[in-house]
């Protein structure tokens, strides 16, 4: 992430001091209720939970399977979050969950299942405190970042920090190990990759454990924190493959590395059109320009490509705020640019010397993905800000699949580290 949308001064900063500073509600697009449905339906409030580690944990507390819990997105850790889940279970069982700081409410029986999408987006209140700009200065630069911000109909709609890891920004490097057909090297990377950000008794443990095939003594060792690597190291200690030790992992945690890699790229090309001065709110010719259904929701099913013929009434529809224009996310089955748009999405393909082929993971279903694209764009709704001694407040809600991190750093321009 290179570029800035707003020219102002960052006001610099800290989110997440407490959990309480970034508060996440889910705008939910809810399975009917059904009397005689097969799921329990409930709306779920959490503080300070990883969204794995609570499904796991609600499912050991009802005694199922956590594949029969359904979300339809991941939420930040330290953050208050409310979202739908789904539960394949009797209602009365969700009685037994019984954690700190999660509260379940809402119960109702439903037709289906909730799955990853399944919703309209979310909405934020998020504090900022620490500034390091002159108090006196904050009001007039976050109202001039607001202006710019609709002005252009949205901010870089980059892939925040949450999308590869924040202590441990690992999850694009297992991808790409994936990508490059190197399954012991992304089982290796994920169970041994540190950061100095890491708590030192987990990065002790991880030196440890590089270059080792004892995984049974492996998997002794690792504590609590390391939940999902002792997962992997108990299949091969029980003479499972590398292919194995992924798919031994939640399914949408397996989806999620090579999504993460294609996020990389995507924020390459992003960076790279705003290097070479492209806009991102309106069309040049070569352009692949996605419409908006009349639930405002992107038909990724219908791509345009701008041409010279058609360039006016596209630019129209980018404008009424009927289109966007996106880039790629490069998979097995993408459709790339043409004109500029398209060099630039060669160009970094061709650096990190990419196919398309490289994209189907054999025996891995999951990790396998077909790409897509992404809006360049993210659209804001109700943006609005209160300020203190302590610092201040944005409110808005964006669509699903978008960074509110992304927005901030707009306003904050400080260390990724501070997200």
């Amino acid at each position: 992430m290179r570029n800035y949308l707003c020219p102002a001064d960052g006001t610099g900063g800290h989110l997440k001091t407490l959990p309480e500073d970034f508060v996440v509600r889910e705008i939910s697009d809810p399975p009917r209720e059904k009397a005689s449905g097969d799921y329990a339906i409930a709306t779920v409030t959490s503080r300070n939970w990883e969204t794995n580690r609570l499904v796991r944990i609600m499912a050991r507390s009802i005694g199922m399977s956590r594949e029969r819990i359904g979300f339809a997105g991941t939420k930040d850790k330290r953050a208050v979050t409310t979202q739908l889940m789904s539960f394949k279970c009797p209602s009365e069982d969700l009685s037994r969950i019984d954690l700190k700081d999660v509260e379940v409410s809402g119960v109702y029986r439903g037709s289906r299942a909730i799955q990853i999408g399944d919703l309209v987006g979310n909405e934020f209140e998020i504090t900022v405190r620490d500034c390091t700009m002159d108090p006196s200065l904050i009001p007039e630069t976050v109202a001039e970042d607001i202006s710019v911000i609709r002005a252009n109909g949205g901010f870089p709609n980059y892939f925040g920090v949450q999308r590869f890891g924040v202590v441990r920004p690992v999850t694009h490097l297992v991808g790409e190990r994936l990508v490059r057909g190197d399954i012991e090297g992304a089982v290796r990377t994920y169970v041994c990759f540190t950061t100095p950000d890491e708590d030192e008794t987990l990065r002790e443990t991880r030196r440890s454990l590089e270059g080792t095939d004892d995984w049974g003594a492996a998997a002794k060792v690792m504590p609590e924190q390391m939940s999902y690597e002792k997962t992997m190291a108990q299949m091969l200690a029980g003479g499972g493959s590398w292919t194995d030790a992924i798919d031994a992992l939640p399914a949408n945690l397996q989806m999620m590395f090579v999504h993460a890699y294609q996020s990389y790229i995507f924020n390459e090309i992003l960076s790279l059109r705003m290097d070479r001065g492209l806009p991102l709110n309106m069309p040049v010719v070569g352009d692949v320009v996605i419409p908006l259904d009349s639930n405002r929701n992107p038909q990724h099913e219908n791509p345009v490509m701008t041409t010279s013929k058609n360039l006016d009434l596209v630019a129209r529809q980018v404008r009424a705020g009927k289109a966007f224009v996106t880039g790629a996310l490069f998979g097995s089955e993408s459709v790339l640019a043409e004109g500029e748009p398209g060099e630039i999405e060669r160009e970094v393909i061709e650096r990190n010397s990419l196919e398309p082929q490289d994209f189907v993971i054999p025996g891995l279903p999951r990790c396998s993905s077909k790409g897509g694209r992404r809006e360049l764009l993210c659209p804001v709704k109700g943006i609005g800000s209160e300020f203190n001694d302590e610092g201040y407040k944005l409110s808005f809600s964006l669509p699903k699949g978008n960074y509110a991190t992304c927005l901030m750093r707009e306003f904050m321009k400080s260390e990724m580290r501070d997200y």
